[in-house]
C-alpha cells in the first residue's frame, strides 16, 4: 500500500449517495480522481445495510487506488435530504430507507476516519464552485434540472444552509401562485413547471389527446427512455411539442433565476442537468433572456449564467471538496 502521510499526497474519498447507486472515488485536494467504485444502493434495505454498502464502496475505492484506508484523510458524502450536516444525520429521504439515520457516526465507526455529510445538490454546487465552472469566484448559485430541480447557494465562499439547514430548495420557489401541483404537495413550484417529471406529465397528456410527436416513435409508452439524447434528437428534428416544452421549462427557469439574482446577486449561476448538457446554449439563451427580464439591471449586468462543467462527477468532486473544507477548518 502507498504511504499517504506526506501533505502533498493527501487524499479523501468523495461519495455520491443516490437512490439507485453509490459512487465513491479517491480524490486529491487538487481534484484529481485516482480511483472509482460503484455499488447498487438497495434503497429498500434497513439503514444499516444501506450504510454498510456505502462503507464497502469506500473500501473498494481505497483498494483501487492502492491506498490504506487509515491513510485517507476523511470522507465527504452528498445525500438526498432533508438532513442535518452538523449532526451528520439524514432526517428523511423519499427514495431510500433512511430516516433519522446517523450517517457520519455509523461510517466513522466502520471506516475509522472522519466523515462529513451534506445535501447532494449543495455538494454538487460546491463541486462546481471548487473544481468546475465557478472556480475562483465567491458568490455562486447552482441549479440542477433533472427528475426534480435542486439548488445550492454559495455566499462569500461558504455554503448557505440557513436556520433549518434546508436553504437552497430552489426547485420549490413559487413562480405561479396557485399554479400546477408539485410533487411536494404545494402549488406553483418551479419543479412543477421545469423538471423532467413535469415535462413527462405534459407529454403524456398531449399524446393521450392525439398530439403528433416524434416521442411516440422514440419512447413509445416507456417514458423512462426519455433521455437527454432523446430530447436533443427531438429538438434537432424540430418536433413542435418537445421544442415548445423545452422552451417553456427554460422560460420558467429564467424567471426563477431573475428572482434569485435580485435576492442573492451572485457572480455566477451554474445550471446543470441532462437537459442543459444535451441542448447547451439553446436552453441557456432562453434562461438568460427571461432572467434579464425579471431582474434589476444592476444584478444582471455582470452575472454569468453558464452550463455546469463537471457532469456526472459533480457529486463525487463536491463531496471531496466538502471533506477537504472541513478537514482544513479543523486545522486552522
Amino acid at each position: 500500500m502507498a504511504n499517504q502521510d506526506q501533505t502533498d499526497n493527501r487524499v479523501v474519498i468523495g461519495v455520491d449517495l443516490g437512490g439507485t447507486k453509490v459512487l465513491a472515488a479517491v480524490i486529491t485536494e487538487s481534484g484529481e480522481i485516482l480511483s472509482r467504485a460503484k455499488k447498487k444502493t438497495k434503497p429498500e434495505k434497513p439503514p444499516e445495510e444501506i450504510l454498510g454498502r456505502v462503507a464497502a464502496c469506500c473500501r473498494e475505492a481505497a483498494e483501487g487506488a492502492g491506498i490504506a484506508l487509515d491513510a485517507i484523510q476523511g470522507v465527504g458524502i452528498g445525500s438526498p435530504g432533508p438532513l442535518d450536516p452538523d449532526k451528520g444525520i439524514v432526517i428523511e429521504t423519499p427514495n431510500m430507507n433512511l430516516t433519522n439515520a446517523p450517517v457520519t457516526a455509523f461510517l466513522q465507526k466502520e471506516l475509522g476516519i472522519p466523515v462529513f455529510l451534506d445535501n447532494d445538490v449543495n455538494v454538487g454546487t460546491l463541486g462546481e464552485y471548487v473544481y468546475g465552472a465557478g472556480k475562483g469566484l465567491k458568490h455562486v448559485v447552482g441549479i440542477f434540472m433533472g427528475t426534480g430541480i435542486g439548488g445550492g447557494v454559495i455566499v462569500d465562499g461558504k455554503l448557505l444552509h440557513g436556520f433549518s439547514y434546508n436553504a437552497g430548495e430552489l426547485g420549490h420557489m413559487k413562480i405561479c401562485a396557485g399554479g400546477d401541483v408539485c410533487g411536494c404537495g404545494q402549488k406553483g413550484c418551479l419543479e412543477a413547471y421545469a423538471s423532467k417529471t413535469a415535462m413527462i406529465k405534459r407529454f403524456k397528456n398531449a399524446v393521450n389527446s392525439g398530439r403528433k410527436t416524434i416521442l411516440t416513435k422514440l419512447v413509445g409508452n416507456d417514458w423512462s427512455k426519455l433521455t437527454s439524447r432523446v430530447f436533443l434528437k427531438a429538438v434537432e428534428e424540430k418536433d413542435e411539442l418537445v421544442t415548445k416544452e423545452v422552451r417553456r421549462a427554460a422560460r420558467y427557469t429564467g424567471v426563477a433565476v431573475g428572482s434569485l439574482l435580485n435576492i442573492l446577486s451572485p457572480e455566477m449561476v451554474v445550471i446543470g442537468g441532462g437537459l442543459v448538457e444535451a441542448l447547451g446554449d439553446r436552453v441557456l439563451k432562453i434562461i438568460r433572456k427571461y432572467a434579464k427580464e425579471n431582474s434589476f439591471p444592476i444584478t444582471f449586468q455582470d452575472v454569468q449564467i453558464v452550463a455546469a462543467a463537471l457532469g456526472d462527477d459533480a457529486g463525487i468532486l463536491g463531496a471531496a471538496a466538502l471533506a477537504w473544507r472541513n478537514l482544513n477548518e479543523r486545522k486552522s
